[in-house]
């Protein structure tokens, strides 16, 4: 196989090997090692690369308009960033342009409600979310922004609280707060049990089509023809090509040939299409399971918060009370984590991981010795993100110009480590586009979807991603909001 040279911050493929997530200690017995049909189809209607949420919803959204879908993985299913993450579906309402806010708030609720309907278990739970601000800089710029929220969009407003009060700080277990924001929708779960249903329905519904042909006696065989939907782990797309109308996506396997192909690959994007080196990068991120001290009171909420310019977030487990931390990322750390190596952990963040809670979360409220300084962790993993260059996902077909060719070829990635809240619709509206939908929606998807316009993909965005400078601060980022929310 040709090994073809990378340039300086192009991703590579997903490591052979990873570190172990919390979120796989019980992998799906079906979807492990799958392969649908035991050899590579040579040719494919759509072949969706990467099974994560965006690529679990596209094909959901994909073969409930009528296309036969083939899903090729690098790993195991659902392996990447959304078996990694910290398990927290969060719309930031107070820190995102609005028409972006109230995007991730209809992701949101698309997912509780989907969730809901089909009785999914992947433990979600609507919890809201509790927003630490620790300086008085951040506090007055996050009531101003809260202000503006009510003054201008009354319809957002209602989403975010701003509190400011000793005894409800203490209350929302931020006692040495000076203030926060509580966002009331907001979720925690499995989000590796949610994605494994979704590809687990597809799979099935195989079985079911094979079985209903056999009974009115349309043929015999394998019933490969009448597959719907094809998984084929472990198997990466080393290289795409255009041929003629087509794409060929190599892999060690054999070659497919595809009308159409969606990447669903996020921090990966860049190995296959190197145009995009600049646009999205790969960027590691830590997470640890960590273990809570002995008489700790459950948490009612999921937290959030910035410290020495790194972002951080707590989930706590129901059940096991597992507090799922992630973040830490700054100074040389941040440099390190630009990489695509998920199979070590960088020891300079696992100890900051491990003592992060210390004087942000109260978790022994009124217990004499206080919390300890660190905390022991069960699981410790790395995972890979997609940061964008100009902070926004990068969802649509790929132009020309970023070595789309004349069409057929899509993207949905780049979400920045902030995939949850936007991941699944992202993927919907894709696979929309590919349906001749125009922003996506119908079928399986729940209705239109109305992304974003920051999230489509042109030549001018390109041009403008190169002079991009985002806030390197959560007041940074509250400000910059505040003129947003004044402007549109």
């Amino acid at each position: 196989m040709t090994q073809i040279k990378l340039q300086e911050g192009q991703a590579e493929l997903p490591t052979p090997e990873s570190t172990h997530s919390y979120w796989h200690h019980s992998p799906s017995p079906e979807l492990l090692g799958h392969h649908t049909t035991d050899e590579l189809p040579a040719e494919a209607d759509v072949v969706v690369v990467g099974s994560g949420i965006t690529g679990a919803f596209a094909a959901r959204e994909l073969v409930e308009g009528g296309r036969n879908v083939l899903m090729l993985e690098a790993r195991e299913a659902c392996w990447g960033a959304t078996g990694r993450n910290g398990g927290h579906c969060h719309p930031l309402i107070f820190v995102t342009k609005p028409n972006i806010a109230q995007f991730e708030l209809d992701n949101y609720f698309f997912l509780r409600d989907f969730v809901r309907a089909n009785q999914v278990p992947c433990d979600w739970k609507s919890t809201g979310a509790v927003c630490r601000l620790a300086t008085e800089e951040e506090a007055q710029a996050a009531k101003e922004n809260v202000r503006l929220l009510r003054r201008h969009y009354p319809s957002l407003a209602d989403k975010v609280i701003y509190v400011e009060d000793e005894q409800e700080l203490g209350r929302l277990r931020v006692p040495w707060a000076r203030a926060a924001v509580v966002h009331p929708h907001a979720a925690k779960l499995w989000p590796y049990k949610l994605v494994a249903w979704v590809l687990e329905t597809l799979l099935r519904r195989n079985e079911s089509t094979t079985s209903r042909s056999r009974q009115v006696g349309s043929g015999s065989g394998s019933g490969s023809g009448r597959i719907r939907f094809n998984l084929q782990t472990n198997t990466p797309v080393t290289h795409l090509q255009r041929h003629g109308q087509s794409w060929v996506l190599h892999t060690p396997r054999g070659q497919v040939v595809a009308k159409q192909v969606l990447l669903a690959t996020n921090g990966y994007t860049s190995h296959l299409l190197p145009r995009m080196t600049d646009l999205i990068r790969p960027t590691r991120g830590q997470v640890a399971a960590l273990l809570p001290p002995a008489g700790h009171v459950p948490l009612e909420h999921t937290h959030i918060w910035s410290s020495a310019g790194a972002d951080d977030y707590l989930v706590q487990r129901d059940g096991d009370g597992v507090l799922i931390l992630g973040g830490e990322r700054s100074g040389d750390a941040a440099a390190r984590s630009r990489t695509t190596r998920d199979d070590v952990l960088d020891p300079d963040i696992r100890a900051r991981l491990r003592r992060a809670v210390h004087g942000v979360i109260e978790l022994r409220p009124g217990h004499d010795g206080g919390d300890p300084d660190e905390l022991p962790a069960a699981y410790e993993w790395t995972g890979i993100m997609g940061y964008s260059r100009d902070g926004h996902p990068w969802v649509g077909q790929v132009p020309e110009t970023l070595g789309g060719a004349d069409g057929g070829l899509f993207i949905s990635a780049g979400y920045t480590g902030h995939g949850m809240p936007a991941a699944s619709m992202s993927g919907v509206a894709a696979a929309g586009m590919m349906l001749g939908r125009g922003g996506g929606g119908g079928g399986g998807g729940g209705g239109d979807v109305n992304l974003p316009p920051e999230f489509a993909i042109t030549d001018e965005r390109v041009r403008q991603a190169a002079r991009t400078v985002l806030p390197s601060t959560l007041e940074d980022e509250i400000r910059m909001n505040a003129f947003w929310i004044q402007k549109e």
